[in-house]
């Protein structure tokens, strides 16, 4: 009988548990006649472990926001670049030089708003309704704003005494920062003219802007939201007291209001107050971490309602330093003086201006508005504080 192979081996203690023992196959000489190569080990693969997958996540991450923001970057230099032509020439050479970086350096920035569309029907005159000195010092991580009644009387170069905002029709941006540097002694780096008209569309594409409104108010009846009969009997506009949020219209519709019915000590200067209101938040919003993500997509057409002569880069640096100067710290200043004993409503510059400008630079304390110093009264405050 023949001899059969069993499929387990046999040895002297019993049988041996174990897989069938399978013939090989000869490896084939390798083609230079040196004999088989050794065979391959395959090593279990190794899954990653948590620490690894968190890493490379992270690594993917950053890849994607440094990319997310160099577009952002580019499309946001060019609507920048745009707001660079809509400066006239002239206002460049009325400014001071930048001495270094504004990371760094102490800055001035003379911001200039116009509302063409007011309802006393200005429509031609090319007025300036804001005006506002924004000083940075990014040693001390401190801001001050200083408000500039647009009826304050001041010396016009080459034309004489005259109501500030007037230097804007006559002579544009230009001669208003010559105008306010020479009342103010102080030297202006940079300036940002603003269309409030087209802000409304800047404030939403924002997302809105937070404001503090001081004290409730109850407009005259003005840009009447409804149909006509309605318009008929409305009241007006009314804002709380207390911090609320606004989108581009009622933000908007906040800065142009002339009359608080509740109100009758309400004046052209607490307007002022309350336009400069708005662009100290949307500035703070348009430079602040939340733009960055929106950048690719309105970039180009962010900055429309501005005109400039700051860059791209200095906007990102200004942004910084406004990130890192808390609001709480922040010096809200005015100028000011007395009424017009004539009757007219130009405003007598007061004396007390210059122990503001020191204050806006650093080399004085703040102080409020004098006791008795009148609605027109100079003064500065900190943080949430307010004038009245």
């Amino acid at each position: 009988m023949a001899r059969v192979e069993k499929p387990y081996r046999v040895y002297k203690g019993g049988r041996a548990k174990g897989k069938v023992p399978l013939e090989r196959p000869q490896r084939q000489p390798r083609r230079d006649g040196r004999g088989p190569d050794r065979p391959r080990i395959r090593r279990p693969r190794r899954r990653w472990s948590w620490k690894k997958r968190i890493a490379v996540g992270l690594l993917v991450l950053i890849l994607l926001a440094l990319v997310w923001g160099v577009i952002g970057f580019l499309q946001f230099r060019q609507g920048v670049k745009a707001a660079n032509k809509r400066l006239p020439e002239n206002v460049r050479a009325a400014l001071a030089k930048q001495n270094g970086a504004l990371l760094s350096n102490p800055t001035t920035i003379l911001l200039l708003g116009s509302d063409h569309v007011n309802n006393d029907q200005r429509a031609t005159l090319n007025h300036s309704d804001s005006i506002m000195l924004l000083r940075t010092n990014p040693d001390r991580h401190r801001l001050a704003y200083l408000s500039i009644p647009r009826d304050l009387r001041v010396h016009i170069p080459g034309y004489g005494d005259a109501k500030i905002n007037s230097a804007m029709q006559i002579g544009g941006p230009a001669l208003a920062a010559r105008a306010i540097e020479d009342f103010t002694g102080l030297g202006i780096n940079h300036v940002m003219f603003v269309d409030f008209v087209a802000f409304k569309d800047l404030i939403d594409n924002i997302g809105g802007i937070d404001i503090n409104v001081p004290e409730p108010i109850l407009s005259n009846p003005f840009d009447c939201p409804y149909d006509v009969q309605r318009c008929q009997s409305w009241k007006g506009w009314r804002f709380g007291k207390g911090w609320q949020h606004m989108d581009g219209r009622r933000a908007l519709v906040y800065s142009r209001i002339r009359e608080n019915q509740l109100n009758p000590a309400d004046s052209d200067v607490t307007r002022g107050e309350r336009q400069q209101q708005v662009l100290r938040a949307t500035l703070r919003k348009l430079l602040g971490v939340g733009t960055y993500f929106g950048l690719p997509f309105n970039g180009t057409t962010l900055v429309k309602p501005l005109a400039t002569d700051l860059s791209a880069w200095q906007f990102v640096q200004l942004g910084w330093v406004l990130k890192r100067a808390p609001a709480s710290k922040a010096l809200h200043c005015r100028l000011g003086g007395t009424g017009d004993p004539a009757g007219s409503t130009d405003i007598i510059p007061s004396e007390d201006n210059i122990a503001v400008i020191q204050e806006v630079t650093g080399a004085a304390a703040a102080q409020p508005p004098r006791p008795g110093s009148g609605p027109f009264g100079p003064g500065c405050v900190v943080g949430s504080q307010t004038f009245r």
